[in-house]
């Protein structure tokens, strides 16, 4: 089994531990995906957010990143922040990388849909009108 980098962080994402991580010899292609927190949301406008977790949040984002590995034999690595976030912020970070960029592509996004689905982290939205709201509940 591949090996994974899973994790909940409350401070700023550094991308380069994730990338090498998941960086060998044997690849020719590294993806990595960045969620960056931006300013509006279903036609409203957004001024911040905060991200909460589930005290489980971290291991359903490991075996997010598990199950993706085990498919696709890849290493992959993944780093979601709580807390209060302002515009332009990273909010998720996700690598992967193999022999060709095709399945490096393929596996990040995989692990990006995944982690969205069954990661149990939800955002409320704070709007510039004064209103708050929850996303993910």
């Amino acid at each position: 089994m591949p090996e994974v980098l899973a994790r909940i962080a409350d401070t700023v994402i550094d991308a380069a531990p994730l990338e090498e991580f998941v960086l060998t010899p044997q690849n020719g292609a590294l993806v990595t995906f960045r969620g960056i927190v931006r300013d509006h949301d279903h036609g409203e406008s957004v001024s911040a957010l905060d991200y909460q977790a589930h005290p489980d949040a971290a291991r359903f984002l490991e075996e997010a990143c598990a199950l993706v590995a085990g498919e696709t034999g890849l290493r992959i690595a993944a780093v979601h922040r709580v807390g209060a976030l302002a515009i332009g912020e990273t909010a998720l970070v996700a690598a992967a990388a193999a022999p060709h960029r095709a399945e490096a592509f393929a596996a990040c996004e995989r692990v990006v849909e995944i982690i969205k689905q069954t990661v149990p982290i939800w955002k409320r939205q704070h709007l510039t009108a004064g209103v708050t709201e929850w996303v993910g509940l």
